[in-house]
């Protein structure tokens, strides 16, 4: 490993590296359909959102969380008389969800190929460990990465604990993701530098204030643009 101030990269998965909001967006227009004669569209979304809110602390990030969020919501809107077959073809939406293709992002694989012998590239994901390391083995992606780490959550401890364990710190590291609130925000609070690319779908819960003061802050349209900032900030 060269002697360097940046030693470590961490990654997102989900819109960072492949697709992932897409799914629940068809979903949830999936779901809203079964449900539009008990309410109009954005009201039925809306209460799905607020159910959501409230499961992450006990189903946390992922597709069966979502699922079980669908199910509550239905038999709230319903007045807890939701047919049986509708129950079913939520769970079937969420099965499908689970069994979907992974599609990677333009630009992941050759950007990951091109920095996995310079840097100890960390893939730090949150969400269900089944379905992480489902995606992450169908992408073809995982042989770049010196470590996975798939967390519950991502906070200024999460991304200390991991850059100390898998890096020289979080001062020598960089994080690399979509979502302002769980990979931008922490990484800088940590310490870290943070390159932001973001996706064109970005789930509500995910939004925060872009952090354009900081110094250690970079934005970046698509993942091809990585090699070339690295470049310039050694």
């Amino acid at each position: 490993m060269p002697s360097r101030a940046l030693t470590t990269i961490g990654f997102d998965a989900d819109d960072t590296l492949w697709q992932n909001e897409q799914f629940f967006r068809l979903t949830e227009e999936r779901f809203v359909a079964l449900l539009g004669e008990h309410g109009e569209a954005a009201e039925i979304s809306g209460r799905l959102l607020d159910a959501e809110r409230r499961n992450l602390g006990f189903y946390g990030f992922g597709i069966k969380g979502f699922t079980l969020s669908m199910i509550e919501t239905a038999i709230e809107v319903t007045g807890g008389n939701v047919p049986a077959s509708v129950i079913a073809e939520i769970l079937a939406a969420g099965r499908e969800m689970l069994a979907h293709p992974v599609e990677t992002l333009p630009g992941a694989q050759e950007t990951l190929e091109a920095l996995a012998s310079e840097y100890r590239l960390v893939l730090i994901t949150k969400g269900d460990l089944f379905d992480q390391e489902r995606k992450l083995a169908q992408s073809g992606l995982g042989d770049f990465f010196q470590a996975v780490e798939i967390v519950s959550d991502k906070s200024v401890t999460t991304y200390e604990r991991i850059f100390a364990r898998h890096g020289d710190g979080p001062r020598h590291a960089m994080m690399v993701g979509n979502s302002l609130k769980s990979d931008i925000v922490p990484a800088l609070q940590a310490g870290a530098w943070a390159v932001h690319v973001p996706h064109e779908l970005t789930w509500v819960l995910e939004h925060a204030e872009e952090p354009v003061s900081e110094q250690r802050y970079r934005r970046l349209a698509d993942l091809g643009g990585l090699v070339g900032l690295l470049g310039e900030i050694e």
